[in-house]
């Protein structure tokens, strides 16, 4: 079992944004994300932990402008907080063992996938491509990957 954790290292090779977005709960503007359009199969873990959150399978397109998730790949991986800033009540996402903000989850998901949307800031994840997964750690979920 991998080890992840809040890695000073990996703060510190952040970039502004992704800084902004992970340790300062900020969000990035809609239709910006560096993963909004990624179709490739793979997983996404926090940039700063490395934990895996989300699957490839579990990506669609929600229109809302950031990517979207029907479920983590890793229930345990991701906390859930309320949030009352901006003056609206919502769930936050933050990434377990990274501490990092990722994102909020809203019930207006598809139905028939569970119904929940993970929006989630693409500052916050690293992206890992199928055919390094097993390379790179994660080879125990490629079961859960796809083609999309």
């Amino acid at each position: 079992m991998a080890n992840y954790t809040k890695d000073p290292e990996a703060i510190a090779r952040l970039d502004r944004e992704q800084y902004r977005v992970t340790q300062e709960s900020g969000t990035e503007a809609p239709g910006t994300g560096e993963y909004l359009n990624n179709k490739s199969a793979g997983i996404y873990v926090d940039i700063v932990s490395g934990e895996p959150l989300f699957a490839s399978s579990d990506k669609y397109d929600s229109g809302c402008g950031w990517p979207s998730f029907t479920k983590p790949i890793e229930p345990a991986h991701v906390a859930e907080l309320q949030d009352r800033s901006h003056g609206m009540t919502r769930t936050e996402v933050r990434s377990a063992h990274g501490d990092s903000h990722l994102g909020h989850v809203f019930p207006d998901g598809p139905a028939d996938r569970g119904g929940l949307r993970y929006c989630i800031n693409s500052a916050s994840l690293r992206f890992i491509p199928r055919e390094r997964m097993d390379a790179e750690g994660y080879g125990a979920y490629l079961d859960q990957v796809e083609d999309v």
